[in-house]
């Protein structure tokens, strides 16, 4: 008869202890790499897997370690690798590379506790990377887990005597994070933000808020596959119309047949253009007040909705307005950022009574481009029934056209050629936001009309369980505006008229689902949608009360301590008091632990001293009434009251019905004539 193949944790808890400790290191080493896979070059990524899975084996078979020639070419390797990705062996990304190869490669010298010493904190710091790139709860569950994987391995090589359970060195390992835990709460709460040590060097990073200062069409049409958040919005009183909700980036004004430009701004500085726009910039009614979180995105812009008069309110930077309305921060958003803004929805802009005071890019187009487009321009100015009914009469009509004329609202548009507007106008009828924009645009200046595009984020939906309105890569949207004599720029959304539903209600376009993510919503959509909404509510909690915890926070905290002009001195001096009296504390709770730690070992403690001092030696484990017989034996009937004192401290711990309590024994230790 056959006997069955033995389990793998069968043949795991079988290996000796330096191969399952040895794939425990490993295994903790894989989890703290894996975050970073996405950020590492691919070759990276395969040299680390391959010598992890390497090592593996040499434990599992107890194979001998590769000699220094072996670790000698593949850092060779590994430095060439990294400078031909990154062009440099310093900095963040190239410094991250270098770290994970050098923690793969040090596991290939695992022979000694000092070598896994090494490895540990490397791992630690590895560990600490990932924050580089990735802030979010997700990322911190996922260190959390390292970490305790890491001190769990660290606790196990302190254990050198036989096979101690790795859930035995968890459990210490779990006991020494929740320990240390208040501990690194106050830290977090107390220690100074002393910028710029708080901050990650920001190397060049891709733009995430898929906005540019340059739109080609097409562009913005992968960006509706995105579903990660953009930015979170709370607002103070009542939330507008969904379909006011118009937070404004880069406006493009110059376009070359292909590819929409920003202006540059104007008279040589930010500052002049600030005048201006402001002096153009007429607002009423009651203003709408709100607070952004926006994640970060390397670029200046701050999403605001229109119009905003006032600068953002922003820690720890300034910022300006354009003449376009767009607001700028002094410095790229690299960090989450939140700020609080107020906008007032009714406003005029520009000059109203003549457009010669606008550039002259808002109306030219270039030569060659759309030349049934410019037909179709001439054509409506010529129409009978517009001749001499105003631009907003034209503006009207191409909006009709757009409603009445089987245009289409559509994910995947397909690509476009060189004459995109007369496509769209006559060929596809069919375009994302950025299609339907720029050929509507191109329209209006071919009226001589000035018309310019703006891009932004448009709509998001509102999470029921926390009241923040949520706005994803998905909510990218593009629309124009148009000037007209006697009441500036006016904002005038083409998309609207094709797909109401995109403003409006807000029913948002959805890329192809899988038959899993299919099967799922349709059998469970209540249960995906409120999940969704849980799960946004915590990461937003996380970045309103971890992420976004600044020094202005802390000086706030102390305001309500009761200092009345606090500065991050203070800040010192709190965490330093505190400091001082938890060690007080400690102090006294050792002393009052040392005096109520078992005071009869402690008074046969002493009395083992006393006898020692008298020429004594008494075996560590004799107890009391063997002390008795030695100390008979060597002083006689001169020392027979401790003789006896000694019998009756054994009978007070042991007898059923002692003849003297410990209180009347350690008074009568004062009172013995202890022999010399």
């Amino acid at each position: 008869m056959l006997s069955a193949a033995p389990s793998p944790f069968a043949r795991l808890d079988a290996l000796p202890r330096e191969a399952r400790d040895t794939l425990f290191l490993l295994l903790v080493i894989g989890w703290v790499v894996l975050p970073q896979v996405a950020n590492l070059p691919v070759w990276c990524s395969v040299l680390a897997a391959g010598v992890l899975l390497w090592r593996g084996w040499l434990a599992v078979n107890s194979r001998p370690l590769p000699g220094k020639w072996w670790l000698a070419a593949l850092l060779v390797i590994a430095v060439a690798g990294t400078f031909m990705t990154h062009r440099t062996v310093l900095g963040r990304d190239a410094g991250v590379t270098m770290l994970v190869v050098l923690l793969a490669l040090k596991t290939l010298e695992l022979r000694a506790r000092r070598d896994a010493f090494v490895i540990f904190f490397l791992g630690f710091f590895t560990m600490l990377t990932n924050f580089f790139f990735s802030q979010s709860l997700l990322t911190a569950a996922a260190m959390l887990v390292a970490l305790l994987g890491l001190l769990t391995a660290l606790v196990n090589a302190h254990m050198p005597v036989g096979r101690p359970p790795l859930a035995q060195a968890a459990r210490t390992a779990g006991t020494m994070a929740l320990l240390g835990a208040p501990i690194m709460a106050v830290l977090f709460v107390l220690f100074p933000r002393l910028a710029p040590l708080w901050g990650i060097p920001s190397d060049a990073m891709s733009g995430r808020s898929g906005l540019s200062a340059t739109m080609q069409v097409g562009n913005l049409a992968s960006l509706a596959l995105d579903e990660t958040i953009a930015m979170r919005v709370k607002f103070q009183g009542p939330t507008p119309q969904q379909s006011d909700l118009y937070f404004r980036g880069p406006v493009l004004s110059s376009f070359d047949g292909r590819e929409w430009r920003a202006l540059q701004p104007r008279l040589g500085s930010f500052a002049s253009t600030v005048l201006a726009g402001n002096a153009r910039l007429e607002v009423a009614g009651t203003p709408v007040r709100y607070e952004v979180t926006m994640e970060p995105s390397n670029r200046p812009w701050l999403m605001v909705m229109d119009a905003a008069v006032n600068p953002p309110v922003t820690p720890g930077f300034a910022s300006v307005m354009t003449s376009e309305l767009q607001w700028v921060a002094s410095r790229p958003i690299t960090d989450l950022v939140r700020y609080s803004a107020e906008s007032y929805p009714v406003f005029r802009h520009g000059p109203q009574v003549s457009a010669v005071a606008l550039p002259p890019q808002y109306t030219e187009l270039p030569p060659g481009f759309n030349p049934r487009t410019l037909a179709l321009a001439a054509q409506m100015r010529q129409d009978p029934a517009l001749s001499g009914a105003g631009n907003a009469a034209l503006v009207q009509a191409a909006i009709n056209r757009l409603r009445t004329g089987g245009y289409r609202y559509t994910l995947d548009p397909g690509v476009y050629g060189a004459d995109t507007a007369d496509e769209f106008w006559f060929d596809r009828k069919e375009g994302f936001c950025e299609h339907i924009a720029s050929a509507f645009a191109v329209l209006m200046r071919a009226m001589d009309i000035p018309a310019r595009v703006v891009t932004g984020y448009q709509g998001g939906e509102r999470n029921s369980v926390d009241g923040f309105w949520v706005l994803r890569q998905s909510d990218a949207h593009a629309w124009t505006e148009v000037w007209l004599a006697g009441r500036g720029w006016v904002r005038v959304d083409p998309t609207s008229a094709v797909a109401p539903g995109r403003t409006g209600s807000f029913q948002r376009l959805q890329p192809p689902r899988g038959a899993l993510a299919t099967a799922f919503g349709n059998v469970t959509p209540e249960l995906a949608i409120n999940f969704r909404a849980a799960w946004d509510a915590l990461n937003n909690s996380w970045n309103q009360w971890v992420l976004n915890y600044t020094q202005s926070k802390q000086l706030d905290m102390l305001k309500n301590l009761g200092f009345e002009s606090p500065s991050w001195e203070d800040l010192s001096y709190v965490l330093i008091a505190l400091v001082v009296a938890t060690a007080l504390v400690g102090a006294a709770w050792t002393l009052w632990d040392r005096r109520q730690h078992d005071p009869w070992l402690r008074l046969l403690a002493r009395t083992r001293r006393r006898l020692h001092e008298a020429g004594l030696d008494i075996p560590p484990t004799a107890p009391p009434r063997q002390i008795a017989t030695l100390v008979t034996a060597r002083f006689g009937t001169s020392a027979q009251a401790v003789a006896d004192w000694l019998l009756a401290l054994e009978m007070q711990r042991y007898a059923r019905t002692p003849q003297a309590g410990l209180a009347a024994l350690q008074r009568q230790f004062k009172q013995l004539a202890w022999p010399r």
